[in-house]
C-alpha cells in the first residue's frame, strides 16, 4: 500500500488491509488482470531509475499552503523479489541528493516528515498473494486525463491494531485493515492509470508521557490521510519500449492534537533512465 505520512509530534503512517476478495469482481476478470499487470511492471521497473523531487507543505485550517516547503530531491529505484520471505516482496529505495537546493552535511539526519530510504511500493496490494487481504468492486467506467478506464474500488475488510514506533519527536504508525481506495486502469490493457486511497475512518493513538507536551492531549486522532498517484507514458529506446511510471503523488493528512497537524507532501518524478547493463544508463 501506499505509504502516508504526517506529522504527530511528526509521523510516518502505513495503511493496509485484511479481507477477502468480493463477490462483485471475481478473480479471473478485472482484478486478476490488474494483478498480472503489476506483475509484470514490476519486472520491467526494476531496471530503471527515477529523480524524485518532494515538497513537504505545512496548511493552513482551509488547507492552503502556510509558510515555505521543505524540499527534497532524492534518486529512487524500484526492488523486486518474488521469493523473499520479507513481507514486501516490491520496495522503492531512495538515495537522497539535495535538501532545499543544497547537498545535505555529512551524517544529518532526516526530518520526521521526510521519505523513508526504503518504503513499500504502492501497487504491491494487487499481487496475487496479497488481493484475499481486500474486498474489491467495480465501479463502472471513467476518465483520467481523456483515457477511458475501469474504475474497481477496494476496502479492508477488518481494521487491526496500529503498530507505532517512536524515535524521540518522531512517530510511525502503521494502520493494517484501515484502507479504501480506487483504481482506474485501461481496460484493454489493465495498465493502472491512477489509484486514489485513504482511510476508513478516525483512528486515536494514544501518546506516551514521555511524548506528550505541556498541556497536551494523551491522544492524537489521525483524521485524513488521503493519496493520490497519477501515471504517465515514458519512452524509451535501445530497445525501445515505452511504460506507464509514476509521475506524480499528492498526500494530504490531517492530524488533530500534533505538531503538524495539516501536511501535503508533493512527490514528482522525471529522468526517468534505464539499466540495461550493470554499468550503462540509457534515457
Amino acid at each position: 500500500m501506499s505509504n502516508l505520512r504526517y506529522a504527530v509530534w511528526a509521523a510516518v503512517i502505513t495503511v493496509s488491509g485484511t479481507g477477502a476478495l468480493g463477490q462483485s469482481v471475481s478473480p479471473d476478470t478485472s482484478v486478476a488482470r490488474v494483478g498480472d499487470y503489476v506483475e509484470r511492471y514490476y519486472a520491467r521497473a526494476q531496471s530503471l531509475v527515477v529523480d524524485e523531487s518532494v515538497a513537504i507543505q505545512p496548511l493552513a485550517l482551509d488547507l492552503r499552503a502556510e509558510g515555505f516547503p521543505r524540499r527534497l530531491t532524492y534518486e529512487l529505484r524500484v526492488e523486486w523479489n518474488p521469493d523473499s520471505d520479507d513481507d514486501v516482496p516490491a520496495k522503492v529505495t531512495r538515495q537522497l541528493l539535495t535538501i532545499n537546493g543544497r547537498p545535505p552535511k555529512p551524517d544529518q539526519e532526516p526530518e520526521c516528515l521526510d521519505p523513508r530510504s526504503t518504503s513499500p511500493e504502492p501497487l504491491a496490494f494487487l499481487l496475487a498473494d496479497r488481493r484475499e487481504k481486500f474486498i474489491f468492486k467495480a465501479a463502472g467506467l471513467g476518465r483520467v486525463d481523456g483515457r477511458a478506464a475501469m474504475m474497481i474500488d477496494y476496502r479492508s475488510v477488518k481494521p487491526e491494531t496500529p503498530k507505532v514506533e517512536w524515535r524521540k519527536e518522531c512517530v510511525s504508525i502503521d494502520l493494517p485493515g484501515r484502507a479504501r481506495g480506487r483504481i482506474w486502469a485501461d481496460p484493454e490493457t489493465a495498465e493502472i492509470l491512477r489509484l486514489d486511497e485513504g482511510i476508513t475512518g478516525l483512528v486515536d493513538i494514544a501518546v506516551p508521557a514521555a511524548q506528550q507536551r505541556a498541556g497536551g492531549s494523551p491522544y492524537m486522532t489521525i483524521e485524513r490521510a488521503d493519496s493520490s498517484i497519477r501515471y504517465r507514458r515514458v519512452a524509451f529506446t535501445d530497445p525501445e519500449e515505452s511504460l506507464l511510471l509514476p509521475s506524480s503523488i499528492d498526500t494530504t493528512t490531517i492530524v488533530r492534537n500534533s505538531g503538524s497537524p495539516r501536511v501535503r507532501i508533493s512527490q514528482t518524478f522525471g529522468n526517468y533512465r534505464r539499466f540495461v547493463t550493470g554499468s550503462r544508463l540509457i534515457p
